[in-house]
């Protein structure tokens, strides 16, 4: 594995970063993780768009064009000759003094990874996972808005932990009115009579790059979808539920709060978008 770090490639044993880089030292970066198919890196475009939109969000320099960083990352994908994988490119403030002002951190700092990736074991994509609504709240916008894709990460990890103490993958995290934001690391749609409804993002939901394409690939298969207020009831009594992520791709969901959705099976929407989206990616 060769990793990039500020255009020079490292082996993975000698890949470092200083422990004063304020990305580690405060969570002050931003980053996108990326997927591979056939060799080629999916949405490449969209990735790095958001991750220039993330920087402005944090008023950070990254230090190189959108352009040279496509170029980044079709290179270390090339160097590393993965054919179906994973890219996390990360961009941190860079090192400095301890303190957590930015100023005293002359240059962003930026890395890529190029490796595999398994979210969720394979069965899981044809009998679909148990969810549970999280007792956490999604960091409202007025606070801090999700859509920066930041390094700031332990709201979704507290969440991701305890779903795994309910015995489940993953939870669903509302806004502090009770709406429904998404999960900590993908977004969630539902299905109700034959139309498709996932939280818009002032709701505190990520512009998924996966979520936009599979709410292009609907209108594309005339599936009415809609971007909507959705609270818990809509959940429990939705006729399907998915999630949909980078790494997750589109996973149904069959149980909410020990509640079954579709007599806890797959619905016929969820897998027509399923194999719409492996034709895409083929």
């Amino acid at each position: 594995m060769k990793i990039y770090i500020d255009g020079k490639y490292y082996d993975e044993k000698d890949a470092k970063i200083s422990v004063f880089d304020h990305g580690l030292l405060y969570g002050d970066g931003i980053f996108e993780g990326i997927r591979i198919y056939n060799g080629k890196i999916f949405k490449i475009a969209e990735h790095v768009r958001r991750l220039f939109d993330s920087a402005k969000g944090i008023y950070l320099d990254i230090g190189m064009a959108p352009e040279a960083m496509e170029k980044a990352l079709l290179e270390t994908n090339a160097l590393n000759q993965k054919k179906n994988g994973y890219i996390r490119l990360v961009v941190t403030r860079g090192d400095g003094l301890l303190g957590i002002d930015p100023f005293k951190c002359p240059k962003a700092k930026v890395f890529i990874i190029v490796g595999d990736i398994n979210l969720y074991p394979q069965e899981y994509y044809s009998k679909g996972i148990a969810v549970v609504i999280s007792s956490y709240r999604r960091i409202p916008a007025d606070c801090f808005d999700v859509r920066i894709k930041s390094l700031n990460y332990l709201n979704n990890v507290l969440a991701k932990m305890e779903a795994h103490r309910a015995g489940c993958l993953e939870s669903i995290m509302l806004d502090q009115q009770g709406r429904v934001a998404e999960c900590t690391g993908d977004n969630i749609f539902i299905v109700k009579n034959g139309i498709i409804a996932t939280p818009p993002s002032h709701h505190g939901a990520l512009e998924g790059i996966t979520r936009g394409e599979v709410l292009a690939l609907a209108s594309t298969m005339g599936i009415p979808a809609q971007e909507k207020t959705l609270m818990r009831f809509d959940l429990y009594s939705a006729d399907e539920c998915f999630l949909t992520g980078t790494a997750a791709e589109i996973m149904p969901v069959t149980m909410i709060d020990g509640n079954p959705i579709n007599d806890a099976k797959p619905g016929k929407i969820t897998a027509r978008l399923m194999q719409a989206f492996r034709e895409l990616i083929r």
